[in-house]
């Protein structure tokens, strides 16, 4: 007999369920199809009235309603959306609690060369912060280091899991440098006034990335020299199993970055930030280069960009046929992870078509990250790792996750946000 639930059971069922930190789901047991949805694909196709079953964590069948058999689970999604799960690429989500509380931030190493530092280690499944990201369909981040000229090696992760060794979905897969700024911005606390003037420590600054490329070229050539952490982590950026992101954003020192690291050898390269790659689109397209945008909801970097150019960035480079993703960088970045789909959502409202929107956090995310086999779109093969939602999950408004798969597993929705909502409706008898 088909086990046949309606949302308002599950929904019902989970809130019994809650604690303050949900527990991580269990592994699915049972097959199940989900019926008679639109499935967004994450590739730029959709599918009306259509269907998903998944077996074991992945995929086993996306197409047009079908009979089951017997045992599986058939869960009715008539008027509602299904989408591959978003995918946050450079977040800090996991190694920080409360930006303001020092001893909560686990992000940041002493020193400027931290090219083998893993953040992965320092990833905290327990926080507090992650399940508040997972109702807006946010299932899976990158967890990336910061400071420093080198600030490490990011992993990705998806974010339900009991520690750091479950959750790891690709680690170590890159190293994150901060390229030197040509122009240093200058405060005088007396006159406060703000000035520019170039960086003197510019070249000085790229002889040491440089060397550091180029001592670890040397070092991968002799299999009999004594290891060394540091130069060891940088042979995958030589070899092509590990990405080199740049984070940099005006076009000179973009140019200067790919050039330099590209005669050094350095076999893939992303650019984080990229505010001003549209306006050197054929460079990167030469030297096959991808763009992860910096935040949309943000101001121009220069005083004579347009003022809604972080709003048009995102369709600028889709006509440029670079390939990009969103990522959220910047202020309480952690707790605005649960924005990244409305993020899209600005994008679509600034040009960009909107399954091009959904490839943003989705299918193109997973292609710059190289997990693109296991996940990104709802594709037979893949991890069936994807949401439910009642409408539109790139509107702040529409956007309501009723159900979320992560490999298979239905995870809990419920988090100390919602739970506070619920309380306080109760106390004044709100419905």
């Amino acid at each position: 007999m088909h086990k046949y639930f309606t949302f308002n059971t599950l929904i019902f069922i989970c809130s019994f369920c809650f604690a303050q930190q949900p527990t991580p789901a269990a592994r699915q047991v049972n097959t199940i199809s989900l019926k008679n949805a639109k499935i967004h694909i994450g590739n730029g196709n959709v599918l009306m009235n259509s269907q998903i079953t998944f077996k074991d964590g992945k995929i086993t069948y996306v197409g047009a309603n079908r009979t089951e058999s017997q045992e599986t689970e058939i869960i009715n999604c008539e008027g509602k959306e299904v989408y591959p799960g978003f995918i946050a690429p450079n977040s800090t989500l996991g190694l920080t609690e409360i930006e303001a509380v020092r001893a909560t931030n686990d992000f940041n190493e002493v020193g400027s060369n931290n090219g083998s530092t893993r953040a992965l280690v320092a990833y905290f499944t327990d926080s507090k912060v992650i399940p508040t990201v997972r109702t807006n369909g946010v299932l899976m981040a990158q967890v990336t280091p910061r400071g420093g000229l080198f600030s490490g090696q990011s992993s990705v992760v998806q974010l339900d899991a009991w520690n750091w060794e479950d959750a790891v979905i690709k680690a170590d897969e890159g190293i994150h440098l901060n390229w030197p700024k040509m122009i240093s911005s200058l405060y005088n606390d007396d006159t406060e006034q703000s000035s520019k003037e170039k960086n003197k420590s510019y070249d000085k600054s790229i002889q040491i990335i440089t060397k550091y490329l180029q001592d670890a070229a040397s070092y991968a050539k002799n299999n009999n020299i004594e290891k060394n952490l540091l130069l060891d982590a940088a042979k995958g950026l030589l070899d092509g199993s590990k990405i080199l992101y740049v984070h940099a954003n005006e076009p000179r020192e973009i140019t200067d970055a790919i050039t330099i690291c590209k005669k050094n050898n350095v076999s893939k390269i992303v650019i984080v930030g990229g505010s001003s790659s549209y306006l050197i689109a054929e460079f990167l397209k030469q030297n096959n280069v991808a763009v992860m945008l910096q935040r949309p909801h943000s101001l121009p970097n220069r005083p004579d960009d347009d003022i809604d150019l972080p709003y048009k960035n995102a369709k600028l480079l889709f006509d440029a046929g670079i390939l990009f993703c969103l990522q959220n960088e910047g202020d309480m970045e952690a707790m605005n992870t649960r924005n990244l789909p409305f993020l899209a959502g600005t994008c679509v409202a600034y040009g960009l078509p909107y399954e091009q929107a959904v490839s943003a956090i989705t299918s193109n995310t997973a292609k710059i990250l190289g997990i693109e086999s296991i996940c990104g779109t709802i594709e037979t093969g893949k991890d069936a790792t994807l949401f439910v939602s009642d409408g539109d999950a790139l509107d702040m408004k529409s956007n309501n996750v009723k159900l979320a798969f992560i490999r298979g597993r239905n995870i809990e929705l419920t988090n100390i946000q919602t739970e506070l909502n619920k309380k306080y409706k109760n106390k004044y008898e709100l419905k």
